[in-house]
C-alpha cells in the first residue's frame, strides 16, 4: 500500500496536470471560434470556384472532343495513372486526440491500396505530426515534410507556395494524379478524413450537368482556354487553402475535446487518490491508537 507521502505526491502531480489540461482547453476554445468562422467562410467561395471550373472544363473538353492534347496539365493531367502524389495535412502539435492519427491512417490506407494496384506513390506532408508518423512506414516515398501553421492563423501565402510547388511538379511530369488528404471540420466533436483530387481537376460524374446545381449557365470572356490558364493555378491554391482552414478548425476542436476529457479524467483520478489517502490516514491513526491502548494495558 502506498504511503501517505506517495499519495500526497500523486495528488499534487495530478492536480498540476489538471491545471495544464484545463488551460489548454480554454486556449483551444478561444482559437476555435475564429478558426471555425474562417473555415466556414471559405467553403462557398471554394465550392463556387470548383463548380465554375467544372463547367468551363466541360465546355473546353467538349470542343476538343475530350482530347487531352493541348489542355492544361492541371485540368487534364498527363493522361496516365501510374504515379500518385498524396499530400497529407496534419498539425504541428499533438494532444489533439485522434486528429493526426486519423489522417495518417487514411493516408496509409490510400497509399497501400494504390501500391496494391501496382502504382507508384509519393508523399508530401504538411505539419510535423504527419511527417513523423508517415516517415516510419513510407520513408522511401516521402519527398518532403513541410511545416504547418504552428498554431497560428493559416496564411494564404502558405497555400499559394504549396500550390506553386504542386503545379511545377505537374508541369515537370513528376506525378500523374495528386490527391489531398485532410480533416474536414464538421463540429467540435467530429472531423472527417477527406480525400480531394487536385490534379487532374475532378469533374462531376454527370456529364450533362451545366453550371451550378441551380441551373445557372456561364458565359466566358475572354475565351475558355485563357480563363483556364489563369484560374486553374488559382483554384489549386484556393482548394489547398480551404483544406488548411478546415484542418486548423478541426485541430482546435479535437484539442478542446481531448483536453476536456483529460481534465475530467484528472478530476476523477484526484477523487480516487484522495479517497485512498483518507483511508490510509485513518488506518494509520487506528493502528497507532491500538498500539497505545495495547501498551497501556500491558503496563
Amino acid at each position: 500500500m502506498p504511503s501517505l507521502k506517495e499519495l500526497r505526491g500523486r495528488i499534487t502531480s495530478v492536480k498540476s496536470t489538471r491545471k495544464i489540461t484545463s488551460a489548454m482547453k480554454m486556449v483551444a476554445a478561444s482559437k476555435l471560434k475564429r478558426a471555425q468562422a474562417r473555415a466556414e467562410a471559405a467553403r462557398p467561395y471554394a465550392e463556387a470556384m470548383q463548380r465554375m471550373l467544372a463547367a468551363l472544363a466541360r465546355n473546353v473538353t467538349a470542343q476538343d472532343g475530350s482530347a487531352r492534347e493541348g489542355l492544361p496539365v492541371l485540368l487534364a493531367g498527363t493522361g496516365r495513372d501510374q504515379v500518385h502524389l498524396l499530400v497529407a495535412i496534419t498539425s504541428d502539435r499533438g494532444l489533439a486526440g485522434g486528429f493526426n492519427a486519423n489522417i495518417a491512417r487514411a493516408t496509409r490506407l490510400l497509399a497501400g491500396r494504390l501500391r496494391g494496384q501496382g502504382k507508384t506513390v509519393k508523399l508530401l506532408t504538411v505539419g510535423r505530426k504527419g511527417g513523423d508518423s508517415l516517415n516510419r512506414d513510407y520513408a522511401d516515398a516521402l519527398i518532403d515534410r513541410l511545416a504547418g501553421s504552428g498554431g497560428r492563423d493559416v496564411a494564404f501565402s502558405q497555400a499559394g507556395d504549396l500550390a506553386d510547388r504542386i503545379a511545377a511538379m505537374a508541369q515537370a511530369g513528376e506525378f500523374d494524379v495528386c490527391t489531398l488528404v485532410y480533416n474536414r471540420f464538421n463540429n467540435v466533436m467530429s472531423q472527417t478524413p477527406t480525400e480531394l483530387q487536385l490534379v487532374p481537376l475532378s469533374l462531376p460524374s454527370n456529364d450533362n450537368e451545366r453550371g451550378d446545381p441551380s441551373g445557372a449557365a456561364y458565359e466566358f470572356e475572354p475565351d475558355e482556354e485563357t480563363i483556364l490558364a489563369r484560374l486553374l493555378p488559382r483554384n489549386l491554391a484556393i482548394q489547398i487553402y480551404r483544406a488548411m482552414l478546415e484542418s486548423a478548425a478541426g485541430e482546435q476542436g479535437a484539442r478542446m475535446t481531448a483536453m476536456d476529457s483529460a481534465t475530467r479524467n484528472a478530476g476523477k483520478a484526484i477523487d480516487r487518490l484522495t479517497l485512498n489517502y483518507n483511508r490510509t490516514r485513518q488506518a494509520n491513526i487506528t493502528r497507532e491508537l491500538i498500539e497505545i491502548i495495547s501498551g497501556a494495558d500491558a503496563v
